[in-house]
């Protein structure tokens, strides 16, 4: 399970540390595509595999699946985790969400999320926007 935020700065070639927290999950290697809400989403092996089996099982006679389906696999690239435990994750991608010099990762459970700083400073909630949050979750079952 991907928990926890963790700031890095790449480097000149736009790499940078994967935590190794996240590392002891990923097995050398991930799956990074875009996401919702202005950032990059990454899978272990077996979480995206999950996610594209689901994808596949949508109805190809639907407009919103086929379009949603494209969104994640389309832009998809798979990554190596160097043994410096470095990643490069593709230009195109990196640009998709602004990622410049400073890169938040952030755990979220099945997935760990890449942000550019400002970005996740601006999403990031605060303790009012977590409580009206909450509520609606109730909703939900949590």
């Amino acid at each position: 399970m991907f928990i926890g935020e963790y700031n890095h700065t790449m480097d000149e070639k736009g790499r940078f540390i994967i935590p190794s927290k996240f590392r002891d999950e990923l097995d050398g290697e991930f799956v990074v595509t875009k996401g919702l809400d202005g950032c990059l989403f990454a899978y272990g092996k077996e979480d995206w595999a999950e996610l594209v089996s689901k994808l596949r099982a949508l109805p190809v006679s639907n407009k919103d699946a086929r379009a949603f389906t494209r969104y994640m696999l389309a832009g998809a690239a798979q990554v190596e985790i160097d043994k410096q435990g470095r990643a490069l994750v593709p230009q195109a991608l990196r640009e998709f969400v602004q990622i410049k010099k400073e890169v938040v990762l952030i755990g979220v459970g099945n997935r760990f999320e890449l942000w550019n700083k400002d970005s996740w400073n601006k999403a990031n909630l605060c303790a009012e926007d977590g409580e009206l949050l909450a509520e609606k979750m109730e909703d939900l079952g949590i």
